[in-house]
């Protein structure tokens, strides 16, 4: 596969990680998409793994997300801006703390946007566990497994 075709993969799971973030964007199955047509254009051993990968993520998290409690941000005030704040914090933590960090970086990226928008760190922790109950952690589920399979396409076609 050229260095093209793996951008424009690469073009596509950003767009699909950022999709995640958006509401009504099918986010989690632009990356599904971006990897199976990497694994078609480069039907290599590890691509194939990393497809079944993904789409076994993939259910997993749908289960997951069916436990928990449904999509209502908006009304708990949620933001455009708190949605990049969070996307950005999972992503720095991602690489930061490899794949874990995630999870600690979504919060910390939603209680920054609170406490610049707040201005008190007690208001900002419950606007933080508002937004985790009214749907972050859906969202959160989502992004996660998204990035795991980001990552796992990444470190295939770096070291595959």
């Amino acid at each position: 596969m050229g260095v093209v075709d793996l951008l424009l993969v690469g073009l596509v799971l950003l767009l699909g990680l950022c999709g995640v973030l958006v509401p009504g964007v099918p986010g989690s199955w632009l990356v599904w998409a971006a990897v199976l047509w990497w694994a078609l254009k480069d039907p290599q051993p590890v691509a194939w793994w990393v497809l079944v990968g993904a789409t076994v993520a993939l259910f997993l998290s749908q289960v997951v997300r069916w436990a928990l409690p449904p999509r209502r941000l908006r009304h708990s005030g949620a933001t455009r801006r708190m949605a990049v704040y969070a996307g950005l914090g999972a992503l720095l933590g991602f690489f930061l703390i490899p794949v874990i960090g995630a999870i600690p970086g979504f919060m910390a990226g939603i209680y920054v946007e609170e406490r610049l928008r707040l201005g008190r760190h007690g208001e900002a922790r419950a606007a933080l566990r508002t937004a985790m109950r009214s749907g972050g952690s859906s969202v959160l589920a989502e992004l996660f497994t998204c990035l795991l399979i980001a990552g796992a396409w990444l470190g295939a076609v770096l070291w595959g």
